[in-house]
């Protein structure tokens, strides 16, 4: 593995999202300076809060997966994720509802899962989710260590007989038509295929391999932390500073001071200039470029995933429903043929409705309820669109649906909207919080590497390089990206600092 050469005694990490924050907690436990620069006011990032008439309101990710990710890095500096965080295990994890009326809970213990199939499509399916199942977890042994938690420096990374294992599980074939081959049921499909999306594919185009995020909720368990997701960031922070991180916030990165190939210094818009022997930079990769001065060439250009509109609605609710729940509508192939391929809003939404005050009541107003309604969208370089006038629209659309197939006679007392045009304000890709896609040649080796080119000094981490989008693989990325400067290289047993053995 290639590591950042000369002294990395002190580390600037540009942006205190998840990815900069277990950057900055890894480097710390490693024995690293670290100072975090963020441009807004606190942590969090892409996972923010908006505080809004007694509702607290989570405004990026919804889904918590993966907790030992994020207990790693607060080990890493000899905090307890126990200590930090008060997890809940939702369950089920989800409620899946389908246009012809039916529903499943999705729970990640196999047992129930197994019963809740067989009353649902009988016990031919509830057999091919016990094989499912199975598959799904020799998959993610096969496959996260080895390919998603790793740092490739080429293409030939590839080459190891954990490849021929993925190889023979059918990673490298379609994912509808791997999960086809366990299930009949066209709903059932669809609950263990929809997670594609999360990776900017359709099912239908996506490689099997990507199964590894179904594998995350319906196996190894959704979560929820008390406080909403926002408390994640701030409790990392809080870890963070404990172990002697310094944080300077409303501090905008404008320019980087060179000398050579190697970054010495940079510069904010609070007139700052704070020295380093290393960066970690997470901001989007045409920024982080832009920074450098340089953009790596590609014969492709890198493609967006799909974008979303999210509603958020808080009011009393006589009968509200669990936690998370998937409303599917008839369409299927339709839906991703017009977000992806068209640029068009979906026809026959599938919407995420997620319901945080069913875990934690505090989110909300006593006797109140808080809904996130997720809509997927095009992103602004598929479906340009003018969101500032027609995401209030689109979002009373959304909300028709959710009130026919889910929430009758809701009247929200409380309506924010975020919508592409305020991702892009954030200076989002192409006005999309999914960074991009993960088809084949923008996964693994093949996306945007986090040793960008013609500096020696500077790491990317975040959702636009290895190992790509979601709270599990942003964690890993600044982990990823600390490894890149420390030269530290994980076994099953043990930790070694290569570079504390002067080793290169």
């Amino acid at each position: 593995m290639r590591t950042v050469r000369g002294r990395t005694d002190r580390v600037v990490v540009v942006g205190a999202g998840l990815a900069g924050l277990s950057a900055a907690l890894h480097l710390a436990g490693r024995g690293r300076s670290v100072v975090v620069l963020e441009r807004d006011p606190g942590p969090g990032g892409r996972a923010g809060r908006v505080d809004l008439a007694g509702y607290r309101l989570d405004t990026g990710p919804t889904v918590l997966t993966m907790p030992e990710i994020l207990g790693d890095a607060f080990a890493a500096v000899g905090a307890d994720l126990a200590d930090r965080l008060r997890l809940t295990r939702l369950d089920p994890a989800y409620t899946a509802r389908f246009a012809d009326g039916s529903s499943l809970p999705v729970f990640s213990d196999g047992d129930r899962m197994t019963d809740a199939v067989r009353d649902f499509a009988g016990p031919a399916e509830a057999a091919g989710y016990r094989r499912l199942r199975d598959w799904l977890t020799r998959l993610h042994r096969a496959e996260f260590d080895r390919f998603v938690a790793t740092n490739f420096d080429s293409p030939l990374g590839l080459l190891s007989p954990d490849l021929a294992r993925l190889l023979a599980l059918g990673g490298f074939r379609r994912l509808d038509t791997r999960i086809g081959a366990f299930l009949t049921d066209e709903r059932l499909k669809r609950v263990f295929t929809f997670q594609a999306l999360y990776a900017g594919e359709s099912p239908m185009r996506a490689l099997a391999l990507y199964a590894v995020i179904s594998y995350m909720d319906t196996v190894g368990g959704v979560y929820f932390p008390e406080g909403g997701m926002a408390a994640v960031p701030r409790a990392m922070a809080q870890a963070a500073t404990g172990a002697g991180v310094e944080f300077r916030f409303g501090a905008a990165v404008t320019a980087l001071e060179r000398r050579g190939t190697r970054v010495t210094a940079l510069h904010t818009s609070r007139g700052d200039r704070i020295e380093a022997d290393a960066v970690v930079l997470t901001t989007e990769p045409p920024e982080s470029y832009r920074l450098l001065g340089r953009t790596p060439r590609r014969p492709v250009p890198l493609r967006p995933a799909p974008s979303a509109l999210v509603l958020h609605a808080g009011g009393p609710v006589e009968h509200p429903p669990g936690h998370h729940t998937i409303s599917f509508g008839h369409g299927w192939r339709s839906t991703f043929r017009e977000l992806i391929t068209e640029g068009r809003r979906m026809s026959d939404p599938s919407l995420l409705i997620t319901r945080p005050t069913a875990t934690d009541p505090s989110l909300a107003p006593p006797g109140k309820e808080l809904f996130s309604i997720l809509a997927p969208v095009p992103n602004l370089e598929r479906g340009p669109r003018d969101w500032d006038v027609e995401a209030g629209p689109y979002a009373d659309e959304v909300l028709e649906h959710v009130r026919s197939r889910l929430l009758p006679g809701f009247t929200p007392e409380l309506s924010h909207v975020l919508s592409p045009a305020d991702w892009a304000r954030r200076g989002l890709v192409a006005g999309t919080p999914f960074s991009y896609a993960h088809s084949f040649v923008q996964t693994g080796p093949f996306r945007p590497r986090n040793l960008p080119p013609g500096t020696e000094n500077v790491v990317l981490a975040g959702g636009g390089t290895v190992p790509g989008v979601g709270v599990p693989t942003v964690l890993l990325s600044g982990r990823l990206a600390a490894d890149r400067i420390t030269g530290t290289r994980r076994t099953a047993d043990t930790t070694v600092d290569l570079a504390a053995k002067g080793a290169r």
